[in-house]
């Protein structure tokens, strides 16, 4: 791909090829490896700061333990926590293999809405939780191929496309429901929304053994390699072989298969479709996924660090709810650990350059 606004830059808008010859010369390598049947030579230079982001979540777990040692380190208040995270994880899972491909991703929560009145209808009209899901994930796929047709082959920069579709795909919401919420059948909102397995609910399974699937999708399997290579050097990637174009369609369309997902999980779990709870579910991706170590840049990044990065906003409100703290603290903090993310990623990519 020559000349492609699909992967140039963070937000689709310059710089595709950000890593020069050395970009060129790695990938090619990388190429080599793999049809000679090796693994790639190719570490994440994200390593080190999911270490420190760990550290971090890990100090805000100890801090509020020792503030609040009766309400926070219970099993209670931290199944709270995880139930919280699951269904953020999935839309940042999928954000995560968009980032990496120096691209982004405005519409998943616009995606994750349109999927839940699509689930909410369909179930409704045929009285199968299963068609429900089905369309929930089908309609979630179809978003997602259409951001990647248009970013990839029709070589839109991906955050006009993503924001419009993240438009598109409110607007359509509205218009299926009137602007009102729907109601999830009860035997949705009972059955899955309820369930347990080991006493933990069954919706965080499902989103822990996905977000797991795709992490060593990415760390270990070709799909990985493509990913990382892409967001590294996209025209290198093309002149190793790699389907640049076809790649990009098959990472958005996971985007977007995720948040389709996500939204038959969130009507399942809260029982209304959400027409206007889930605005700001993008940013949140998008915040957890740079918290977590990935590069806006491209070719850096890990699912584990998404998972921290994912969990310290919702660490950080949980704790600051049961401190009496205000909330709006949460915001401000977390703001700021992203700024620093994003502040230590061009430190680091300057580092390198010189």
């Amino acid at each position: 791909m020559t000349g492609g606004a699909a992967h140039d830059g963070p937000t689709g808008t310059g710089g595709a090829a950000h890593d020069g010859p050395a970009g060129t010369g790695r990938v090619a390598r990388d190429a080599a490896a793999e049809r000679a049947g090796a693994k790639p030579a190719r570490t994440g230079r994200g390593g080190l700061q999911v270490v420190w982001i760990g550290l971090v979540l890990v100090a805000l777990l100890a801090a509020f333990s020792v503030l609040a040692p009766r309400a926070f380190p219970t099993s209670f208040n931290l199944l709270n926590l995880v139930s919280d995270a699951a269904i953020l994880l999935l839309l940042a899972t999928g954000m995560t293999f968009v980032i990496i491909t120096a691209g982004i991703d405005l519409s998943v929560g616009g995606v994750l809405v349109f999927s839940a009145v699509v689930a909410a209808k369909v179930t409704e009209a045929t009285g199968s939780a299963a068609l429900g899901a089905a369309g929930a994930l089908v309609t979630g796929l179809a978003w997602g191929g259409l951001n990647g047709v248009l970013v990839a082959l029709g070589r839109i920069p991906a955050l006009i496309v993503t924001l419009g579709t993240l438009g598109m795909s409110l607007g359509g919401a509205l218009l299926l429901t009137g602007g009102v919420d729907l109601r999830a059948p009860a035997d949705l909102n009972l059955g899955l929304g309820l369930a347990r397995w080991l006493g933990v609910p069954l919706i965080v399974w499902i989103c822990a053994a996905i977000t797991a699937a795709l992490a060593l999708a990415l760390a270990f399997t070709r799909f990985g390699r493509h990913t990382y290579a892409i967001g590294s050097n996209a025209e290198a990637a093309r002149r190793a072989g790699v389907a640049v174009r076809g790649h990009l369609i098959k990472v958005y369309g996971l985007a977007g298969l995720l948040a389709g997902l996500a939204g038959h999980l969130s009507l399942a779990k809260y029982g209304i479709t959400g027409v206007s709870a889930h605005s700001t579910d993008n940013l949140q991706a998008i915040a957890a996924v740079v918290i977590g170590g990935t590069s806006l840049f491209g070719g850096v990044g890990t699912v584990a660090g998404t998972v921290i990065g994912v969990f310290i906003p919702v660490v950080l409100q949980n704790g600051f709810q049961i401190l009496g703290v205000r909330p709006f603290w949460q915001q401000v903090v977390v703001g700021a650990v992203l700024v620093a993310a994003v502040y230590l990623d061009q430190w680091r990519r300057r580092a390198r350059d010189q």
